[in-house]
């Protein structure tokens, strides 16, 4: 683990010499790792389901949900609308065929469901008549709508929608004359977010929020000004107003995470700040009897990760009480219980996502820790799930061996599965299940947690490669959940470790918030000693140690690899490289000059540079190849050829993988994410220490 001092010697000499050096150098004796029969195929990605979005019907007897398919035909994500008895069975489609078909909506009556769909080309607001089964467009509009809301009377719904400005004009060109063909226009822009990731270069504008008769007609804007109105709609009990959260502080652009609570009467568009504090409150929901607002937020404390607790007030903004305070977890998804007595709310603890309900004294209990299962590509803690009138709660159910089904726990912890979406290809398949691990850190002694994968056919006589799979964020965490990944690696013939070092999410704010103005760091050690934790239980060939990641991860792989020369080859992807061009390229420049950081790049270019892994270039002896999209705005593109720039003049064995048309989630396409395991492991065996390696 020390750091390198003499750019080839040894291993890492017959490593970086590849088939040149191969007939002079000592044939390395390694575990070539064997694929299993019967596992994980990069084809059967197209093939896998999950469930997630679910909504009660206001009889409580069923669940409605987006049933979301990979369509191997538009190599595409594809989303219809089922339904499940909540006694089980009657598993039936709603909406369901090539148009994308979510977000349902029940009215307050329940007789009628709201959706989007694009059914008709772009995407519109929809109504059912769940009884006789009709259905009615009721937009007619040119941009995506989003959050929609039942106002509680049934005659509105609330949609929010972004709203082009006029942006900055600084000159217009003469006229052409007939028939010529100029250059075009240029673009210009003094927004600060002039390009998002996953949306390009945006034009200038706003999100607001809009109304619209539930029979159809005309939108009506109900949020006015330059500022941003997205978020969670919710409604006041006599539908005369809706309550939001929204930024609309002079120096919005410079501080992401601050945001109030408002009410905004409908017809006049009068606003009524109800919060009011430094710091962010966000997500409002209104009490089944009127008198009570919850909603999440926390006070600014200028650090890096920060954690909401659950609030709750009166409707004038009065009575403010925190119902979780102590927690040390940052709340989400809040939803009241049928009598209007407590909430229920989410948070990550230890890799996983919970489930949680507090009465309005602030006396909490956890009533699952299985949510999981809703992001495909790498094992973060994902999930969600809706309460049930009765006091059960449906959740989107975690396995390590699989995507997510819906569930059923009732009071006493009684768990149904609801639905079996995967059983028809992974049934057929050899899965492998995570172990947790657990070692105590080498910086300071603190515990540190991941997980191991094995091939579902580990033999613990042999030796296997260890593939190293490192989180981003670098504020977020890794559970034992599924991970298509993981298991394509695995079922390669790979042991996989995927860990959570300090900086993850799920542990409290301070372990977080070791890695405060200080990332990449001892975050470093962590990892290798979990990797250190995993060679000590055997079956793992020391000689055969991979590693890769993604955006934080990213950078924690290029870091890696700047330390020590343990690991055969490494992928890096998506990375930040140099952190004073990424924080003046990437779409979250206010964000990370803010809280990552303690000053701008020229104020303080040592500390930049010091967390930089391009300072650590010239130590790098490991092949290590390096992967993004080419419209990735989050990490841009930039960071990556700047990586596989320098180790081309470094003369390290190197490799660039550019993604057409892929933004920051380059595996979001089915193809691409097959594409993206398949050149990490093409890339592993490159180098997997045979002879005849090149």
């Amino acid at each position: 683990m020390k750091l390198m001092g003499n750019k080839m010697s040894g291993k890492s000499l017959f490593l970086a010499c590849g088939l040149v050096c191969s007939a002079v150098m000592p044939e390395v004796s390694a575990a070539t790792p064997t694929p299993v029969q019967g596992g994980l195929q990069y084809s059967d990605v197209f093939d896998l389901e999950y469930a997630t979005g679910p909504q009660i019907s206001p009889d409580g007897l069923s669940v409605y949900y987006e049933r979301r398919s990979m369509d191997v035909m538009t190599d595409s994500v594809r989303s219809n609308i089922w339904a499940v008895d909540l006694a089980g069975g009657h598993h039936r489609p709603i909406l369901s065929g090539k148009s994308q078909y979510r977000m349902p909506r029940f009215s307050a009556d329940g007789k009628r469901l709201a959706y989007l769909s694009t059914a008709e080309g772009n995407t519109q607001i929809y109504v059912r008549w769940l009884e006789g089964g009709d259905t009615a467009r009721v937009t007619d509009i040119s941009r995506t709508p989003g959050n929609i809301s039942w106002s509680p009377d049934g005659a509105s719904i609330a949609f929010t929608m972004f709203v082009p400005s006029e942006g900055l004009s600084l000159f217009s060109l003469p006229a052409k004359p007939k028939g010529a063909k100029w250059a075009g226009n240029v673009k210009s822009t003094d927004q600060m977010v002039y390009r998002r990731d996953g949306a390009g270069y945006v034009a200038p504008g706003y999100t607001h929020v809009f109304v619209v008769p539930a029979d159809g007609g005309t939108p009506r804007q109900v949020t006015s000004g330059d500022f941003n109105h997205g978020g969670a709609i919710a409604w006041t009990p006599d539908s005369s107003s809706i309550l939001i959260s929204a930024n609309r502080s002079d120096n919005w652009e410079r501080n992401p995470r601050e945001s109030e609570i408002y009410t905004v009467a409908i017809e006049s568009g009068t606003y009524t700040q109800l919060t009011n504090r430094v710091g962010p409150d966000r997500s409002p929901v209104v009490s089944p009897n009127g008198d009570l607002i919850a909603y999440t937020g926390n006070d600014e404390n200028g650090l890096s990760q920060q954690n909401g607790d659950v609030y709750v007030m009166n409707m004038d903004g009065t009575g403010v009480r925190n119902l979780t305070q102590g927690l040390d977890r940052n709340v989400s998804n809040i939803q009241w219980n049928a009598e209007g007595t407590g909430l229920y709310y989410s948070y990550d603890r230890s890799g996983k996502k919970v489930a949680a309900f507090t009465n309005l004294a602030g006396n909490g209990r956890i009533i699952t820790d299985a949510l999981g299962g809703t992001v495909m590509g790498r094992p973060y803690t994902s999930g969600t799930y809706r309460a049930v009138p009765d006091g059960r709660i449906v959740f989107t159910q975690n396995r390590s061996d699989r995507p997510a089904d819906l569930a059923i726990i009732d009071r006493i912890g009684s768990v149904k599965t609801l639905t079996d979406l995967n059983s028809d290809v992974l049934g057929q398949r050899k899965m492998s299940i995570a172990e947790r691990i657990v070692t105590s850190s080498s910086v300071d002694g603190i515990e540190v947690e991941g997980w191991i994968v094995k091939p579902a056919d580990f033999d613990p006589s042999k030796q296997y490669p260890l593939i190293l799979e490192i989180h981003g964020g670098p504020h977020s965490a890794y559970g034992p959940g599924y991970s298509t990944e993981v298991q394509l690696m695995a079922a390669q013939g790979y042991m996989v470790l995927y860990t959570n070092p300090r900086g993850s999410t799920s542990y409290g704010a301070d372990f977080s918030n070791l890695i405060h103005q200080n990332y990449p760091s001892q975050d470093y050690d962590d990892m290798m000693d979990l990797v250190d934790a995993t060679i000590a239980q055997g079956s793992v060939d020391a000689d055969q140690l991979y590693v890769t990641g993604g955006s934080g991860g990213g950078v924690l792989t290029a870091w890696i690899v700047g330390k020590t020369n343990r690991f055969r080859a490494a992928v890096v992807a998506k990375p930040v490289i140099n952190w004073s061009s990424f924080v003046l390229t990437a779409d979250i420049s206010a964000m990370t000059t803010k809280y990552w950081f303690a000053d701008m790049p020229w104020n303080m270019p040592e500390h930049y540079w010091q967390r930089s892994p391009l300072s650590l270039v010239g130590n790098v002896t490991t092949p290590t190849m390096v992967i993004s999209g080419l419209e990735d705005f989050r990490t841009p593109t930039s960071e990556a050829e700047q990586y596989y720039k320098a180790l081309k003049l470094e003369g390290v064995p190197t490799a660039l993988v550019t993604v057409p048309g892929a933004s920051h989630l380059i595996a979001g396409k089915p193809s691409n994410l097959i594409q993206k395991i398949g050149n990490i492991l093409g890339w592993f065996n490159k180098f997997e220490g045979n002879a005849n390696a090149d």
